[in-house]
Order: C-alpha cells, then structure tokens, then sequence
C-alpha cells in the first residue's frame, strides 16, 4: 500500500478552514462529495459521527484521522486537509489537531482500512515528516511528501 497512491494532490486541501471538529469533517467530507468518491453525503456524515461519538480520532502531535466504515464507498478512500491554525479534535494529548485524514471503507473489509489507519500513524510520529507537511505550500508538494512514507 503507497499513500499517495490514495491521495493524490485533489483529494488535499492545504488550508482548511473549520473551526470546530465537526466543521472540518464537513470540508473533508464536502471534498469526497466534490469528487463523486461518496455517494450519499449524509450517510457518510452520520457514519463518521457515530465513530466519533464512540472515542475521539483525534490522537497526538497535532494529528486526527477520523474515520468510519460505510456503505457510501466502494474502496478505501481518504483526503487529507491541513489547519494551519489547528482545531480541537479531543486529542489525546490535549493540542490542537492540524493534519487531518478523513479515511472511509466498506462495511466489508478491514484489511486496508486498518493499513491505512496504522500507516499514517505510524509516519506522522516522525517530527519532521509533520514539519515538511506544515511547511508545504502546494497540495502537490503534500502529495509527494505521501509518496515517501513507508
């Protein structure tokens, strides 16, 4: 599995301007809407929001990745947006989340969703991987930041 093979430089917004948890999912969700990736918002939205209710996405170092398992995509999806003035996402260690991934599955599988979910933990514990994505400008320099995690 290669990140960026799933998130090429459309499915990133390089300012993302919600203020609250729930504004953000809206943006990101609003670009899978944008990009015909979901078929029904609102199910994906409620799915999203059941997850959440359940225990907070939002994790350490600024990063959040809700995510839910749908009916309203056929794949593993996701998009990326970046706060740049970083939003409270109930972070476990208390900071405002600025690198958010939004990452949807079907009901019936597990084995890629649970790889991505580990992948992108698993490369933003690096500092300056977090730092290259804060200082990138273009949605493409985002992109090819993706192409080298591992």
């Amino acid at each position: 599995m290669h990140l960026s093979d799933y998130l090429p430089a459309d499915h990133i917004i390089t300012d993302l301007k919600g203020k609250r948890k729930i504004e953000i999912i809206d943006e990101l969700l609003n670009l899978m809407r944008d990009l015909h990736l979901i078929k029904d918002f609102e199910t994906a939205l409620n799915d999203v929001m059941t997850r959440e209710g359940h225990l907070s996405t939002g994790l350490e170092n600024g990063l959040a990745i809700p995510h839910a398992k749908t009916t309203e995509v056929e794949k593993l999806l996701m998009v990326f947006g970046l706060s740049r003035s970083g939003v409270e996402f109930e972070t476990l260690d208390g900071k405002p989340a600025e690198l958010i991934f939004l990452v949807l599955s079907p009901h019936d599988t597990s084995g890629p969703h649970i790889q991505a979910l580990a992948m992108i933990s698993r490369n933003l514990k690096n500092a300056n991987i977090r730092k290259q994505l804060k200082e990138a400008r273009t949605a493409q320099e985002m992109s090819e930041i993706f192409a080298s995690f591992s």
